[in-house]
C-alpha cells in the first residue's frame, strides 16, 4: 500500500467495494458503476490487490424524516447515496481536488465544525460545507 492509501485508511474507517455498495443500496453492480461515472459517488483503488472502494459514510439509511437526526440503520431499511454528496464533490472538483483529495478533505477532522465535513453533510449542513469547499478555490 502506498502512503496516500495509508493516510486515507487512517481517516476512513469503513470502505465498501462496488459489490458491497450494490448489496447495501439494492442495485446491481453495473448501476453502482453508473452512479460512480455520474460522480454521485467517488472512491479510490486500495488494498492488495488494488480494488475500487468507496467510503461507507457516503451511504445513508434512506427516507430519513429528519436528516439532522439520523436513525440507527437496521437491516430492513433501504440505503441510498448521501443526497448532498454529488454537489459537494462537484464544488471540490471545480477547486482542483482529485477524488482522493476530495475524500481526504471530507474525512479530515475540523475543530471549527466540530467533526469532519462528511459528518456535517450527514447531519444536513450542506450549505456550510459547500461554502467551505468553494473557499478552497
Amino acid at each position: 500500500m502506498n502512503d496516500s492509501s495509508d493516510a486515507l485508511d487512517r481517516l476512513v474507517d469503513e470502505w465498501l467495494t462496488v459489490p458491497d455498495v450494490a448489496d447495501r443500496i439494492g442495485l446491481d453492480a453495473s448501476k453502482v458503476r453508473r452512479i460512480v461515472q455520474e460522480r454521485k459517488l467517488v472512491g479510490v483503488r486500495r488494498g492488495d490487490p488494488r480494488v475500487f472502494s468507496v467510503p461507507a459514510a457516503f451511504l445513508v439509511p434512506g427516507h430519513l424524516a429528519n436528516p439532522a437526526q439520523p436513525t440507527q440503520p437496521d437491516a430492513d431499511q433501504p440505503w441510498t447515496v448521501l443526497a448532498s454528496l454529488q454537489g459537494t464533490l462537484t464544488v471540490l472538483s471545480d477547486a482542483g481536488f482529485s477524488d482522493e483529495a476530495a475524500i481526504e478533505w471530507l474525512f479530515t477532522p475540523d475543530d471549527s465544525l466540530p467533526g469532519t465535513p462528511i459528518d456535517a453533510l450527514r447531519a444536513g449542513r450542506k450549505t456550510e460545507i459547500r461554502r467551505r469547499a468553494a473557499a478552497e478555490l
